[in-house]
């Protein structure tokens, strides 16, 4: 399939790995790469050298393109996005910050950069920027999407901005695919779909509670890392979901983020100071990222919180990384035949 964003990206298949925490490792962006789509590294539990040493793992596993995720507003993104750029990464994807300087260095070596965003504003401040293309990110996404859904926002931005779009939010398979290129779309990004292949290093036990539940069997709030924010439906998430971490106790757990990527704490505290409106979503963010961690790296779903898209009720099988994006090229394409059909002579 040939669009907009197979040419700019120079892959395949318009199909998308976003950067998910303790999912999307070296060997499952290599995996989506290497299968004809765009894998991209999570950077969030990283630091410096632990993402030049990813950056070079991937590259050992594939000679196709892939990219990098850093969300500038945590703590170690700034400096993980300066080793992507060192590196020379193909494509970096900057969220929930200023990415220009990304912008700048990226293309003096021939790098893309794709902003991810979740309203019309954040998407002209992105395209003014520079970038190559926008992962636009509704309301039916795992993580952190918009309050509009899929299908109104896909359309509402991709009609007004000269880059192409990379739906998120919503999208498993081939007929979500079609789909979305008839919102105005030029690929889609399927993280919960990719978390549940074979080389996926999510927790089995994650995995199987995923295809066991259904579509209606998320939550979606602000109460959990301080950003709203889709989840999947547990009495732990609906308990973190209830009511946010008492401040002192979250900003305590967030100096274990700011550790696990090498922050100095004073340099936390600085920037907690210097950002005092952010305070209680950095704190709650940090303090996030233990029950994160429980749920995506132990299976641990009594203690911990999955992060999942409404998509769960569309997944009911763990293939490989290569079947389900064959598959999906299958029925993508089966649908737009069917679809010709249906135009009278």
């Amino acid at each position: 399939m040939k669009t907009r964003l197979t040419e700019v990206l120079g892959i395949e298949h318009p199909i998308v790995l976003p950067g998910m925490s303790w999912i999307s490792t070296p060997e499952l962006v290599a995996a989506v790469s290497n299968a004809g789509g765009l894998g991209v590294l999570a950077s969030g539990p990283l630091n410096r050298a632990q993402t030049r040493d990813a950056i070079r793992k991937i590259r050992e596993l594939t000679d196709k393109p892939f990219g990098i995720g850093v969300t500038l507003l945590m703590p170690g993104a700034k400096e993980n996005a300066e080793v992507a750029l060192e590196e020379k990464v193909p494509v970096i994807n900057f969220s929930l910050g200023k990415g220009d300087w990304i912008v700048k260095a990226a293309h003096a070596y021939g790098g893309k950069v794709i902003a991810t965003v979740v309203t019309e504003k954040h998407a002209q401040s992105a395209v003014q920027s520079g970038v190559d293309a926008l992962q636009v990110t509704g309301h039916e996404a795992a993580a952190h999407g918009g309050d509009v859904t899929s299908l109104v926002l896909v359309p509402a931005i991709a009609s007004k901005v000269p880059v192409p779009v990379i739906a998120t939010g919503g999208f498993a398979d081939g007929r979500g695919l079609m789909a979305a290129l008839s919102l105005g779309a030029e690929g889609v990004a399927m993280g919960s779909r990719l978390a549940t292949s074979k080389e996926s290093p999510l927790h089995q036990k994650t995995k199987d509670a995923i295809i066991a539940k259904n579509e209606g069997e998320t939550i979606y709030g602000n109460n959990f890392d301080g950003l709203y924010a889709r989840v999947m439906k547990t009495p732990a998430s609906q308990k973190a979901m209830k009511r946010p971490m008492g401040f002192i106790m979250a900003s305590l757990k967030s100096f274990k983020a700011a550790k696990m990527v090498d922050m100095p704490l004073w340099k936390l505290m600085a920037g907690l100071i210097v950002q005092f409106s952010q305070i209680r979503m950095l704190s709650l963010f940090g303090a996030a990222t233990e029950k994160i961690q429980a749920a995506t790296v132990d299976g641990d779903l009594d203690k911990g919180v999955q992060f999942i898209g409404q998509t769960q009720g569309l997944i009911n099988d763990q293939p490989s990384v290569q079947e389900i994006i064959d598959r999906i090229m299958r029925e993508a394409q089966a649908v737009h035949e069917e679809n010709g059909k249906r135009w009278l002579e």
